[in-house]
């Protein structure tokens, strides 16, 4: 994984193989809209577990609210 950061320009100092599964639990969430069957997938009892994965940032929001034309 550190090789290929290397070739992406991204600094190997911030990739850890744990991204992926947060990656792989946004990516789902974002195209399922499920964080029951989310919550099975990676094993968790607790769906609170769950919402880590999936929480979005301050600026997320802010970039979503933009696009929807909502922040004056």
């Amino acid at each position: 994984m550190k090789e290929l950061c290397e070739d992406a320009g991204v600094p190997p100092s911030k990739v850890f193989p744990h991204n992926l599964r947060h990656l792989f639990a946004r990516t789902f969430y974002g195209i399922e809209k499920d964080i029951a069957k989310l919550a099975d997938i990676l094993g968790h009892t607790s769906i609170n577990t769950t919402r880590i994965y999936i929480t979005t940032t301050s600026a997320e929001h802010k970039r979503q609210m933009a696009h929807m034309h909502l922040i004056l």
